[in-house]
């Protein structure tokens, strides 16, 4: 395996979506999202790429539409479209279901990204 340093953003992103309670203390969607959130503030911070630049658009492009909501409500739009009752405290299948496609959609947005990267590099 890998050292994390050596992984792009896609590759770690999937080991975290493999077990991330492992870096969240439990599985919760608020918990991954906020990790999520508190990366890209790091790199921000310490003048790295945004990671995340681009989501929230790339999102909103895929359901269609767009909400007040930011990247997290988008994806719960698309994980639970039937709708939720209390945003900070969602049924134990729909929390699983949410954790899930975040990482869905997450690997999907880099896969593309990394795609556009490498054919706008010099051959």
């Amino acid at each position: 395996m890998k050292q994390l340093r050596e992984m792009s953003e896609r590759e770690y992103f999937a080991v975290i979506g493999q077990r991330p309670g492992m870096f969240t203390g439990r599985t919760s969607f608020h918990l991954v999202t906020a990790f999520l959130a508190g990366y890209e503030g790091h790199a921000d911070r310490h003048g790295g790429p945004s990671p995340l630049a681009g989501l929230h658009e790339w999102l909103v492009a895929r359901r269609g539409r767009d909400c007040n909501h930011g990247w997290p409500g988008q994806i719960l739009h698309i994980a639970l479209p039937h709708g939720w009752d209390n945003f900070w405290d969602l049924p134990p299948e729909d929390e699983q279901r949410a954790v899930k496609v975040l990482f869905e959609l997450l690997d999907a947005f880099l896969a593309e990204r990394e795609a556009t990267v490498s054919t706008q590099e010099p051959g």
